[in-house]
């Protein structure tokens, strides 16, 4: 399991991308990279000095799988590469040299779409794979997709989406449910994670762009 997410050591080139384990890797590293500038964005949008935008980048890129793998008894993705990492720091960097163009777009917003979506379907495809029943696999797709967005509004000190009603979770949680649903089937894994994804981004997109809410909780008379 550990060596799906192992960066090579050997120095293998592109023939790797032609593998479900594969892009299973490119798209841990995509997830790590839009988390973590979306955490970056965050501190920009405070006027953080760049040691607050690399630990804001670091820990939204890395505190979901991080949870993830801690519950499921998996190597924790990060520690034995420092390719996560500088992805983090680079990521940090680029936002810190054009973050006056970004921080006032709504960069942010559609980035953490872009990384929820695809986090979620990393997040369940390595739960399936390490094992774990269907159900659980859902919630380890949310985890992995929303818990470094959740850490990154507590340090920037703005309302976390898990405490208010827009479709965040709710998005998180329908890409690794269709995931896996389509998981259960013939259909390649690659393509169920591209269907996943498109899925949960779609939904998501839909929230942003038409103010999408689940409904709030009614107190009878």
């Amino acid at each position: 399991m550990d060596q799906i997410f192992a960066f090579s050591r050997a120095g293998a080139a592109l023939p790797w991308l032609g593998s479900a384990k594969g892009v299973l890797m490119a798209l841990d590293y995509a997830g790590v990279a839009v988390f973590a500038m979306t955490g970056a964005l965050a501190a920009a949008r405070n006027r953080h000095d760049f040691i607050a935008f690399a630990v804001f980048a670091l820990v939204t890129g890395i505190g979901g799988g991080t949870l993830r793998d801690i519950i499921i008894g998996a190597p924790v993705f990060w520690i034995h590469t420092s390719g996560y990492l500088l992805v983090c720091i680079i990521g940090a960097t680029l936002v810190w040299l054009l973050g006056h163009r970004l921080w006032r777009s709504s960069a942010l917003i559609w980035l953490d779409a872009v990384g929820l979506a695809g986090y979620a379907v990393l997040g369940a495809w390595k739960a399936l794979d390490a094992g774990v029943a269907p159900l659980v696999a859902v919630a380890m797709g949310a985890i992995t997709a929303a818990f470094g967005g959740i850490l990154r509004d507590i340090f920037a000190e703005t309302p976390s989406a898990l405490l208010q009603r827009e479709v965040y979770i709710t998005a998180a949680l329908a890409t690794a449910a269709t995931f896996v649903i389509l998981r259960a089937t013939a259909l390649d894994p690659i393509l169920c994670g591209i269907i996943a994804f498109g899925a949960g981004f779609g939904l998501r997109a839909g929230a942003i762009t038409w103010q999408w809410k689940l409904p709030g909780f009614q107190r009878t008379p």
